[in-house]
């Protein structure tokens, strides 16, 4: 294509419905928007959208040219990410990935951070998903489980987590203590919905617990914690998290199979940079007295 305002013009039209949106969204006249759907459309010799009283619907061809529109927005955006990243000073955008079970320990040493930083902004992503950082998604990510294996990335070993069966005294009045491993099948559990959660304790549970034991499911870590807080049955927490729900109590040994080891995970072509630099070697020291027990 000859230019690449068309494209974006069609793809703001079609993202949000409407001509006056998408001239707002771009700042241009409302006059311009139809004149580059027009232009686009004739040049391809294809209707992108259908025109109706409430706006612009795209057609096939419209949907198509969304597609393709957001796949490079998409791109965009995250080369921005990774040439922001390249910089030779501390400030701008610091955006790091985990799951939502250990932002408790990183949220606290971000904001430690960013004071040492103030033109710094921190954006902290949770979320289940595997963010790609070689699409410069992420600067630095902090991943339990399994090393990680995509190519490009630098992954460093960073802590093994620990953790064990707790109930509540609610819990352990009305149904007893367990007598040691051999008596779990006779409680009730709470532990994730997913038959393929990655989570060692999760597969040690779908292994070796009765699936009708299993009594409270969740997707959410919170939503399981606080269940478990709440008396629905017996759960896993990590000796640092169970400290912060004082009335828990353990109810079993640790096992060493449910524990989980972290990962930090920087891109080969950042993890060199002042940035990453600074503040993954922060956050090393920081993290020194995280699982203390």
């Amino acid at each position: 294509m000859d230019s690449w305002d068309e494209i974006k013009t069609a793809y703001h039209v079609a993202r949000l419905g409407t001509v006056s949106g998408a001239a707002e969204a771009l700042g241009v006249h409302h006059a311009t928007v139809i004149r580059h759907i027009d232009a686009i459309e004739n040049r391809l010799g294809a209707k992108l959208f259908q025109r109706h009283a409430r706006g612009y619907t795209p057609t096939e061809a419209g949907r198509d040219l969304l597609g393709v529109a957001q796949t490079t927005d998409d791109q965009f955006t995250q080369l921005v990410g990774r040439i922001r990243g390249r910089g030779d000073s501390v400030t701008g955008e610091l955006i790091v990935t985990t799951i939502s079970a250990l932002a408790p320990l990183l949220v606290p040493s971000l904001a430690k951070f960013q004071d040492l930083h103030p033109e710094l902004i921190v954006r902290l992503l949770t979320d289940e998903r595997v963010f790609r950082l070689e699409y410069g998604e992420a600067h630095v990510a902090v991943r339990a489980g399994p090393k990680p294996e995509e190519p490009d990335n630098v992954v460093q070993f960073f802590q093994q987590q620990h953790g064990t069966m707790y109930a509540s005294p609610d819990y352990l009045e009305e149904y007893g203590t367990p007598q040691g491993l051999h008596d779990l099948r006779e409680h009730r559990f709470v532990s994730h919905d997913s038959e393929t959660a990655r989570a060692p304790f999760d597969r040690w549970i779908r292994e070796n617990i009765p699936h009708e034991n299993i009594t409270f499911r969740g997707t959410e870590q919170q939503v399981l914690q606080q269940a478990v807080c709440a008396g629905a049955g017996i759960g896993y927490f990590t000796h640092w998290d169970a400290k912060r729900h004082p009335d828990l109590v353990a109810v079993t040994e640790s096992l060493e199979e449910w524990s989980s080891p972290i990962w930090l995970v920087t891109h080969v072509d950042l993890h060199r940079t002042m940035k990453v630099q600074a503040f993954t070697s922060f956050l090393k020291e920081e993290a020194e007295n995280w699982f203390q027990e």
